[in-house]
């Protein structure tokens, strides 16, 4: 199947319409294709601005901000004033986008946030007078739903007027502008019907797909429809999405899945895309796999390179067709460090041999903790309890039995932090059955620190340099840790709240690190 394989999500206002003082200038707004040109993004996915307005000319929908008399948020206004203002000069921003991205040979792919909150007037300055006069069209208009549900004020596309008024937003974008595709971001506020209703709305909102796909092909038969959704098809079903019919009936050509509700940008690296990839097999329908770029950890916000390349390397390995850069655009002003992560995510074999970080999602790092398997965490924290052993998985791609034999790994380093610890409390580690000797650990005490790079996290580090004889494999790995005694006045739990796993591999057999090795002593580089 062909078809980009590297997609590049921008929202079309944090690091643009927001960012310039207006009147904003063309080749300002040229920008959002201009830093993505040489690189191997080969799709721009350009958000149409909240999804009730937008931030292009529309007859038929509503422009951001137009029912705003005053504005207590002045950012919401600074993007209104820029739309309004090339709107007006005869340049549509949309348009802009466009022509630019046809000029420097990259794809453009509107995006529309499908399901959003219908917000209060002179409140949520970003809202519709369709939503604010369509209250009734809302998912808890009965009333009979608990007021702290989910998705209470978002549209139930029961209606045909909702599903009417997304249509004729989508239907409009197809005519007017040079596009290679539209994409549906349905994961934005999954929640599309009354809990009452999901059942039945399985068959009203795969008519309506058929209906945007339909258009989609009559604008331009080589022009696609890409729908962001859950990873999970059973969390899809769940929402009114069958994605097993879908791509049954041919009325999707590429899905592009992440973690369910993660859209804030979290970097999910044991993502599970495979149900899906065997879903579309032999069938029409692409497979991208959502990118994140934060890991919102007390060290780190934004993702390392070698955090990138272990959750890359993982999704490639499952069969994926592509991926999809999501939240990517927080790295802007981009840098030299935002490119080299560019540069090598589209290839495996690039990054094979290249230094990765794995490390196992813990609560703070997303916004919502999906459900586990009660004999295998895959999300942390856990309580350790003594002579209870808790088992953590993660998957990992590195063949590290190829590189031993060319001599190219320098180091695999696994690590565990223990909150909650004394130096009194004891414990046994056992990566993939095989016990960890205490000779290859390092305990590092952090039970107090005085500052933090981020926030603080206090607890006891237990590093493990593994020789070849306990390495991880390939694929599945899993940790058990257990507290085999505790101290008794100590009053806190003990808490296993971070599993990391770091390779770091040489360039090639014998070579040093870096220009600064710190094996070779204070006086590496002073040879001439």
């Amino acid at each position: 199947m062909t078809g980009p394989r590297i997609m590049y999500y921008h929202d079309g206002r944090h690091p643009l319409i927001y960012m310039y003082e207006p009147p904003m200038q063309k080749e300002e707004y040229e920008q959002a294709v201009d830093e993505l040109v040489g690189t191997p993004v080969e799709a721009l996915m350009f958000c149409l601005g909240d999804g009730r307005t937008v931030l292009h000319d529309t007859k038929v929908g509503e422009l951001w901000g137009t029912i705003n008399e005053k504005w207590d948020h002045i950012i919401f206004r600074r993007a209104h004033q820029n739309a309004k203002h090339f709107i007006e000069e005869g340049n549509d921003p949309l348009r802009i986008v466009c022509d630019r991205a046809r000029a420097k040979g990259i794809k453009i792919y509107p995006t529309l946030l499908v399901q959003q909150g219908s917000g209060e007037f002179g409140v949520d300055m970003r809202t519709s007078s369709f939503r604010l006069d369509n209250k009734h069209l809302e998912i808890g208009a009965g009333g009979d739903l608990d007021p702290t549900a989910p998705g209470l004020d978002c549209l139930d596309f029961k209606h045909e007027e909702v599903r009417q008024e997304r249509f004729e937003l989508i239907e409009e974008t197809l005519k007017n502008y040079e596009i290679d595709g539209f994409e549906l971001q349905m994961n934005y506020l999954p929640y599309y019907f009354h809990p009452d209703g999901v059942d039945a709305g399985r068959d009203i909102m795969t008519a309506w797909i058929r209906r945007v796909y339909e258009a989609v092909k009559e604008s331009g038969s080589q022009r696609e429809l890409a729908i962001r959704i859950p990873n999970s098809i059973e969390d899809c079903l769940a929402k009114g999405m069958d994605l097993r019919e879908w791509i049954g009936q041919g009325i999707v050509d590429v899905l592009i899945a992440e973690e369910l509700g993660d859209v804030g940008g979290t970097i999910i690296q044991s993502a599970d895309f495979r149900p899906m990839v065997e879903a579309a097999r032999n069938a029409s329908c692409r497979i991208q796999a959502v990118v994140h770029s934060q890991v919102d950890s007390d060290r780190l916000f934004d993702a390392s390179i070698e955090i990138v390349r272990a959750a890359a390397t993982n999704y490639w390995s499952q069969g994926i067709d592509g991926l999809y850069l999501a939240h990517w655009f927080v790295y802007w002003p981009y840098e030299d460090s935002f490119y080299g992560k560019l540069r090598e995510v589209a290839d495996p074999e690039i990054m094979a041999p290249k230094d990765k970080c794995y490390f196992v999602p813990t609560a703070g790092r997303l916004p919502e903790a999906p459900p586990v398997k009660a004999d295998v965490m895959r999300r942390l924290p856990v309580e350790l309890e003594v002579g209870k052993p808790v088992t953590v998985q993660f998957p990992i791609s590195d063949d590290l039995e190829r590189w031993k034999d060319v001599d190219r790994v320098h180091q695999v380093l696994l690590r565990a932090r223990i909150t909650g610890t004394t130096e009194i409390d004891q414990f046994g580690f056992k990566l993939n059955g095989e016990t960890l000797p205490e000779v290859l650990l390092r305990k590092i005490n952090r039970m107090y620190m005085m500052r933090a790079p981020r926030y603080r996290i206090s607890g006891y580090w237990f590093v493990f340099k593994l020789d070849c004889d306990h390495w991880p494999v390939r694929g599945e790995n899993a940790l058990e840790v257990t507290l085999n005694h505790k101290d008794l006045v100590a009053l806190p739990e003990v808490i296993l709240r971070d599993v990391e796993l770091e390779i770091k591999y040489l360039m090639g057999k014998n070579y040093h690190r870096s220009f600064v090795d710190p094996d070779l002593g204070p006086f590496e580089g002073a040879v001439t």
